[in-house]
């Protein structure tokens, strides 16, 4: 079971992913993701990303693609383990061009080193017909 306290972290960390990559601080992605994150994008056909140097470079190269803004909304935690949880929510992300994109997560949360980090992320678009 989780505490309130447990929950009030996994969302801290949830919403914390929008103002990191927002502000391009990949320097700081360790507060978010495990080391060994794995990042599966494979839905918006950019594949996988292992790991928090991965994930940088992968996002480094997006470049000007890369969505201005995401926001996060409707996160449902469900306990697995003492350390690990399941987290689903919606993101809508503003994109370069001015376009709004709806998306889907699905996190599985892992306890490291005391905090609550991000240890595998899968994200769908909201019209995929693949439900969350």
């Amino acid at each position: 079971m989780l505490s309130t306290d447990d929950r009030l972290q996994i969302a801290e960390v949830l919403s914390l992913h929008g103002h990191i990559f927002d502000g391009a601080h990949l320097d700081r992605l360790g507060e978010i993701f495990t080391p060994e994150i794995v990042y599966d994008l494979s839905d918006a056909g950019l594949g996988t990303f292992e790991g928090i140097e991965g994930l940088r470079v992968a996002f480094t190269k997006l470049g000007a693609a890369a969505p201005r803004t995401h926001h996060v909304t409707n996160i449902v935690i469900s306990a697995v383990g003492p350390d690990e949880a399941t987290a689903r929510s919606k993101g809508l992300m503003i994109m370069a061009d001015g376009t709004l994109n709806s998306v889907n997560h699905v996190d599985t949360m892992r306890r490291h080193d005391g905090h609550w980090r991000i240890g595998h992320r899968v994200i769908t678009a909201l019209n995929s017909g693949r439900e969350s």
